[in-house]
């Protein structure tokens, strides 16, 4: 790239706030572009620490997110070291397992763990010449205005850096978007749901895994659940969601027991006795949040993208999905506006926003579903007639989990479709029934079956065995 003079242009600075999962991906895009990209994280390297401080909610990969690595060399590497889980199995309280598939056959979601991906999202990061990790850099400070941060290091040393374009990628709780909070029009909110989790392990056994490995497990009880994803060393992680008050009755080791013993009776031998009973008091348990806001950017200085822009409860498996298309719709927009980001900041929070809003919904949705809906007769027929109407119409009929899992259908448009499908389905069960209850009238009034045939009693027959039960 060249100036007007014919120099060579100074390549612009990219500083991306966050070293986690979309502010690693995020490195790899703009890195690939050509900007200079500075990541700025304010934990230690993970792939040098010794114990990994953050969530540790194993992570469902699929279609979306597995496309963003795809653009930038990853998809095969990771998935190589995924599991596939290519249905949900229910776990009744009497130990029957029910698997419901998640969509077609040859169709699966991928359990991955945490930890190691972000470790190779930065590994892959480092390898452009171009990019610079820097950890241990707790943000203190930015202006808006004159794009001017400032980082403090764990020895109280600062350090200021001037960038370009500053990409919020630091969490639910991002120290970038306390600025936004500061501006007129710039709407915000968060929701803590009065559920927490709390994570236990399985072990293998002999070797093997405890339970089938290819499965997201799942113990629905209505008001709470249990799950649990396969691990590549054999081991399940088991993530117990419930109400906190739930959590805050079971004091002593013998209770978490007798709670087991009631609701997950055939995980006790998996899990363990022992293990039960020291592993719940470990650690409290872990609250939830969903943030939403607007607009994602400032001008064209600053843009919000992952769980700085729009955290999601963890119930459709859709938030680290989520931020990594963040990381490809706004590299489209790069392509779209020729790298302009005066033009592409307003256009990524047009297009973003609607498609966050409405999976930060429908996760919440989908909460009410996996520990309560699965349950139901009605949810297993229409899970099992959507299927065969997409079977039969595919084009016309597609399931809102095939949407939003397996296609990059937008996530709000895939809400409307979806309510539109069920007014359509349901109206066309309403007429069958009313046209069967129609047809069946219309025979009896037709072809009336004789009074005597309908109420063919003996009488004598009924006297005899009053007597009889009378004498005995």
């Amino acid at each position: 790239m060249e100036n007007s003079f014919g120099k060579p242009a100074k390549k612009k600075v990219v500083a991306v706030v966050g070293g986690g999962l979309v502010g690693s991906l995020n490195a790899c895009y703009f890195a690939k572009r050509g900007f200079e990209v500075e990541v700025f994280e304010t934990r230690e390297d993970i792939r040098k620490a010794k114990i990994v401080k953050g969530r540790s909610i194993n992570l469902a990969l699929s279609h979306r997110g597995r496309q963003a690595l795809k653009n930038v060399g990853m998809e095969e590497k990771i998935v190589s070291q995924g599991i596939p889980m290519h249905a949900r199995m229910i776990h009744s309280l009497t130990g029957k397992q029910s698997p419901i598939p998640y969509g077609k056959k040859g169709q699966y979601i991928l359990s991955v763990d945490r930890a190691n991906l972000n470790k190779q999202l930065l590994t892959e990061a480092e390898t452009y010449p171009n990019t610079k990790l820097n950890f241990d850099h707790k943000l203190q400070d930015w202006s808006a205005k004159t794009r001017l941060m400032t980082f403090v290091r764990s020895d109280g040393t600062k350090q200021e850096i001037k960038a370009d374009l500053i990409v919020g990628c630091d969490g639910a709780f991002s120290a970038i978007r306390k600025q936004f909070l500061r501006l007129s029009r710039f709407n915000y909110s968060q929701t803590y749901i009065p559920h927490g989790y709390m994570e236990l392990t399985m072990p293998p056994i002999n070797g093997e895994f405890a339970m089938k490995p290819n499965y997201l497990h799942i113990w629905p009880r209505n008001t709470f659940m249990m799950i649990a994803l396969p691990n590549l060393d054999k081991t399940f992680t088991c993530t117990l969601f419930m109400p906190f008050e739930e959590f805050e009755k079971i004091t002593t080791p013998d209770q978490v027991i007798e709670f087991f013993q009631i609701y997950f009776p055939d995980a006790i031998p998996l899990i363990g006795v022992d293990a039960l009973k020291r592993d719940y008091f470990r650690l409290p348990a872990q609250a939830m949040v969903s943030v939403k806001c607007s607009p994602y950017h400032i001008g064209d200085k600053c843009v919000l993208m992952g769980d700085a822009a729009h955290a999601v409860v963890p119930f459709y498996g859709q938030g680290m999905n989520a931020g990594f298309e963040d990381c490809i719709v706004f590299d489209e927009i790069m392509d779209q506006f020729n790298e302009d980001f005066s033009a592409v900041l307003p256009e990524y929070t047009s297009v973003r926003v609607p498609d966050d809003h409405a999976i930060a919904d429908l996760a919440m949705y989908n909460y009410v579903e996996m520990r309560a809906h699965v349950n139901s007769t009605w949810f297993l027929f229409r899970k099992r007639l959507d299927n065969f109407l997409h079977f039969l119409m595919p084009k016309t009929i597609i399931p809102l989990y095939t949407m939003v899992t397996f296609t990059r259908t937008r996530y709000h448009e895939a809400v409307d479709r979806w309510h539109w499908q069920n007014r359509v389905i349901n109206n066309g069960l309403l007429f069958c029934a009313t046209g069967a209850v129609l047809g069946v009238s219309f025979l009896l009034i037709k072809n009336p079956p004789e009074l005597s045939n309908m109420f063919n009693i003996n009488t004598e027959k009924i006297w005899d065995r009053m007597v009889a039960l009378k004498n005995f």
